[in-house]
């Protein structure tokens, strides 16, 4: 009965571990999450996806390595928990506020003992692991009526101590509305760029990059500075927030004078003070919104 324990471990941790990676993979919150969110912003993705393959790479180890590189995969399995453990405790001690980061923004719930708890007894679990003869493949493969029951248990265990399922609940049930939905910058410009209104005013725009952005309601503005029948032109689109059937607009000003020069797509009747500019008396008249 303790070798079948030990080795439904191995399934466990790789699963955590999995889930971990693939949480902070697809996090695109702006938040950093757990030891992260100590460091400055430019940080927090470039260390987020480092741990994550960090924890993607031990749980390969983990399913398909046994002997001693198996061994290796197990000890450092167990060193990383341990590490998780202290720094919790530190992180707690620090902000009483932040999530611990475990799996990416799901994991916003300030740090208790629950999350240490759990992350001492993932450390145990993959001490216990080492020695193993067989893989976690081969533990799954050869997986009884006795590897279900223990599992079960386990998975008790660990939802009790998971405060991400209270998050995944709430999302479930609440959705975000689009005005307060973070959406990464990326995904805005690759929606633009495959529209068909970049296409038709690429000529017109001679800015590589947006020399203005903000957000109003759904919508997401993109400036762009440009060049019409010899005139200074801003060619502004509106980029929607939300995956549904709006398109993306935009208007070209006439950048001394404020004038609408041409629109594309209906016009939603919102508007944005412009910024104002320096030096000739440029002009400081509204945008409309696109």
């Amino acid at each position: 009965m303790i070798d079948v324990v030990r080795e439904i471990q191995l399934l466990v941790l790789a699963v955590m571990l999995l889930l971990g990676a693939a949480a902070k993979f697809t996090d695109r919150s702006i938040n950093g999450q757990g030891p992260a969110g100590l460091l400055p912003v430019r940080f927090h993705r470039p260390v987020a996806l480092l741990h994550g393959g960090t924890e993607a790479a031990l749980a390969v180890g983990l399913l398909v390595l046994k002997g001693q590189p198996g061994n290796i995969v197990r000890g450092a399995t167990a060193l990383m928990f341990v590490l998780a453990v202290v720094t919790l405790i530190q992180l707690r001690k620090r902000d009483p506020e932040m999530g611990c980061g475990c799996f990416g923004g799901l994991s916003s719930e300030p740090v208790g003992w629950r999350t240490i708890t759990r992350a001492g007894l993932l450390a145990v679990a993959a001490v216990s692991t080492v020695g193993l003869p067989v893989s976690g493949v081969t533990a799954l493969l050869g997986s009884a009526s006795a590897h279900a029951i223990v599992l079960g248990a386990e998975i008790v265990v660990l939802g009790a101590l998971s405060p991400e399922l209270k998050e995944i609940a709430f999302r479930l049930t609440h959705r975000t509305p689009c005005e307060l939905r973070q959406v990464p910058l990326r995904r805005t410009m690759a929606r633009l760029r495959a529209s068909d209104l970049w296409e038709s005013n690429r000529a017109t725009i001679t800015s590589a990059e947006p020399v203005d952005l903000w957000r109003h309601g759904c919508w997401r503005f993109v400036r762009f500075a440009g060049r019409r029948n010899g005139r200074d032109v801003d060619v502004v689109f509106g980029v929607p927030i939300t995956g549904g059937k709006s398109g993306v607009r935009a208007v070209i000003v006439d950048a001394e004078t404020g004038t609408t020069l041409v629109g594309f797509g209906e016009v939603a009747g919102l508007s944005r003070p412009d910024r104002a500019r320096g030096g000739d008396g440029a002009a400081r008249a509204p945008y409309e919104a696109v």
